[in-house]
């Protein structure tokens, strides 16, 4: 199990003048109700994702008896979120026993095949979507109370008697989402797989857009500033609900440590309140996602609200550099990056450190404070002048990290994401790294995301194209109808919770493609 940096005794220090302002943007949410689209078998083959077969119409839904051990899969065409109503009768003699059913919900095809009494992970199995009924009397309208994310539902009738069958006569779910497919304009492209990654993306920041940002509509519901800082940027190209975002930043900043360090996340049910997850890059992302919403949003008075709070995540992360002005390991899960295991986080961290300073640094130039902007823009050249120094491989032409100089592709990008290096640097930098295709590669989106952005920043728009194709086209191809938390091309069933079942297959850092065609194409 990842160790994760939590403070049993943590003192937090609560802003209720900024938990109210998010409180005052509390979204109403859309409301659409979804019927399934088919009857599905689905097949389990050798191969990783398994084969979904059609087989019924949905209109025939109530020819089918359930008898004991018997089960039908429903397919609602598309990734909903939302609260499911059944309808369940009785055919046969009258009923003399509880109807005992099982419920199995699935975002993908290879959810539906997964056994969960073999999950043997290291979070929770609560996180699996799967209800045990008993109905004692029928017919019977069954409103659950559980909000699902799922394309695939299960219902399997574990038992009824020798004397009568179940029959589903009815299914619908209610999706909710704080945005609409109706606000929005799709991409128009002769490419068709551009077309796809512009629906696909658009269809998971959707469903994560809930009272909150959440990451996983699935798992984990909550709010994480690292996916916040992405998905308010596809936001703002797309579905431009600034409120929501409005929201997010007055919730993190409205509940800090004592020391005013900004949590990785918060939960607002069954009330607000912060994690104790602290990650170093997480907290400095605070300022860049402030000033992304400004330009965006043209507003004036949340920026100066919450500058300071910008301020003082990069003044706590600037006690952590060492003699050298590097940045310094700390004990356990210190920093996200990525889910790449064995990944040495120093010279990444170091790109992320010289990347926010330059963020908040424009803050101040905006609101006149030239004493702190000078600060701030000496402050990113002594760590981009230090990365040069002491991580940059004249051997290999390539940034290192950590004392055993390790090579990594999340080293490159966010030096190269920090302007520590020219553009043409930059392209000479991708390409050697590419070439040597280093052991520690990248595993998720989020950071898949960043290395489309380096490419682009180095002007290899091509390239750039090319790879999102690869990698987001991947998932699409897999069966994809919203993009995966995390998703390896080179080993598809890779989970880093032990059980690829309990993995969020649509996930707020992964919905990107529709910023960077609509940004930089």
């Amino acid at each position: 199990m990842p160790k994760v940096s939590i403070d049993l005794d943590m003192v937090l220090v609560t802003n209720q003048e900024f938990v109210k302002k998010a409180e005052d943007c509390m979204p109403e949410l859309h409301e659409t109700m979804v019927k399934p689209a088919a009857l599905v078998d689905i097949v389990k083959t050798d191969a990783v994702y398994p084969q979904v077969k059609q087989k019924d119409s949905v209109e025939n839904l109530s020819n089918y008896h359930l008898a004991k051990g018997d089960k039908i899969c429903l397919d609602f065409g598309d990734h909903q979120v939302g609260y499911v109503t059944l309808k369940v009768n009785s055919v046969g003699s009258p009923q003399d026993a509880p109807a005992f059913l099982r419920l199995k919900f699935g975002e993908i095809a290879k959810e539906m095949t997964e056994n969960s009494a073999d999950y043997d992970g290291w979070i929770s199995r609560g996180w699996i979507q799967e209800e045990y009924i008993h109905v004692d009397i029928l017919p019977a309208e069954l409103k659950l109370p559980r909000r699902y994310a799922f394309r695939y539902m299960e219902i399997e009738a574990i038992d009824t008697s020798l004397k009568w069958q179940l029959v589903v006569e009815d299914v619908t779910c209610i999706s909710v989402s704080a945005a609409s497919m109706d606000e929005v304009k799709h991409i128009e492209s002769e490419d068709e797989m551009v077309r796809s990654l512009d629906r696909v993306s658009l269809r998971t920041l959707m469903n994560c857009m809930q009272s909150v940002f959440e990451d996983g509509p699935k798992r984990d519901r909550r709010l994480w500033l690292g996916d916040l800082r992405l998905q308010a940027l596809t936001n703002y190209v797309t579905f431009r609900n600034f409120d929501l975002v409005k929201r997010c930043l007055y919730l993190f900043a409205g509940q800090t440590r004592d020391d005013g360090l900004v949590s990785a996340c918060l939960f607002t049910e069954p009330k607000f309140i912060v994690d104790d997850t602290f990650l170093l890059d997480y907290s400095m992302f605070f300022g860049a996602a402030l000033l992304d919403y400004y330009k965006a949003s043209g507003d004036m008075e949340t920026l100066r609200d919450l500058s300071k709070c910008a301020y003082r995540q990069m003044e706590i992360v600037k006690e952590q550099f060492d003699e050298k002005n590097l940045l310094v390991n700390g004990e356990g899960f210190w920093a996200f990056i990525d889910w790449t295991e064995g990944l040495d986080k120093q010279a990444a961290m170091q790109g992320v450190y010289i990347f926010c300073t330059k963020k908040v640094q424009q803050i101040a130039e905006i609101l006149g404070d030239k004493e702190k902007a000078t600060e701030l823009s000496a402050e990113a050249e002594t760590k981009a002048e230090a990365a040069r120094k002491y991580l940059w491989d004249k051997e290999t032409g390539l940034f290192v990290s950590g004392s055993d100089r390790q090579i990594s592709y999340a080293s490159q990008v966010w030096l190269i994401l920090a302007g520590a290096v020219s553009s043409e640097e930059g392209i000479q930098i991708l390409d050697k790294v590419k070439e040597l295709n280093p052991e520690k590669g990248m595993v998720s989106p989020y950071m898949n995301h960043h290395y489309v952005e380096a490419l682009l920043l180095c002007g290899k728009k091509e390239e750039a194209m090319d790879y999102m194709k690869y990698y987001w086209g991947g998932m699409i191809s897999s069966g994809a109808d919203t993009f995966w938390e995390l998703y390896n091309p080179k080993n598809p069933a890779e989970s880093p919770y032990g059980n690829s079942i309990v993995n969020s297959y649509c996930h707020a850092w992964s919905c990107t493609p529709a910023y960077l065609l609509r940004k930089y194409f």
